[in-house]
């Protein structure tokens, strides 16, 4: 797995770590997104399109980025992680969840919820993030991604050579709808590759 900068320690999110995550998830939503959706919008995907999947951390495939502040206190700065499950997006609250298990030699492991504190945006987290979620998945067997972007990870998934497939307009329960780009990758022996 690519080792994170000094300034940052990843981890594997254990259960304890679910109030948290909810409170960067939150945040990260609120603080990131908001040129990229309207409020309602935000306040309808909250819960549902976007949020805490659980299921990531029983399969223990959800990631942390921890940092020590200037107290010395460890704080949580950004996390994500992936799924060998057939869920290709969504929190627990999500109305469909598919949660069979897929295939890693004919199915793309799903990359899922990526998120990064407002504090700590724009330092390159998302990219350590999504490299160590696609190494761990590799390690797993699998040698393509897929992924439920929102608008704003767009400009990085493309920088990190995923491919846009098709534009999802998910319902959301206020009313609402939240547009989703479905994005693509696959790895060969020359590296990142279009499907």
């Amino acid at each position: 797995m690519p080792a994170p900068d000094t300034a940052w320690h990843i981890r594997t999110a254990q259960h304890v770590d679910i109030p948290a995550l909810h409170v960067l998830i939150d945040a990260s939503v609120r603080g990131l997104q908001a040129g990229d959706y309207t409020p309602k919008q935000i306040e309808g995907a909250l819960g549902t399109v976007l949020g805490l999947d659980t299921q990531l951390i029983r399969d223990q495939t959800y990631f942390l980025v921890e940092s020590k502040n200037s107290a010395h206190e460890t704080v949580l700065v950004a996390c994500g992680g992936w799924s060998k499950r057939k869920t290709l997006f969504g929190s627990d609250g999500a109305s469909i969840r598919e949660p069979d298990l897929l295939d890693p030699t004919v199915d793309a492991a799903k990359v899922r919820a990526i998120f990064v504190h407002p504090n700590f945006a724009r330092r390159g987290l998302g990219s350590l993030i999504l490299a160590h979620v696609e190494a761990a998945a590799q390690a797993a067997g699998f040698h393509r991604f897929e992924m439920g972007s929102t608008l704003t990870g767009v400009p990085l998934y493309r920088l990190k050579g995923y491919i846009e497939i098709e534009r999802i307009a998910v319902p959301l329960p206020n009313g609402e709808a939240l547009p989703v780009i479905r994005m693509i990758k696959a790895y060969g022996q020359g590296g990142p590759q279009a499907i």
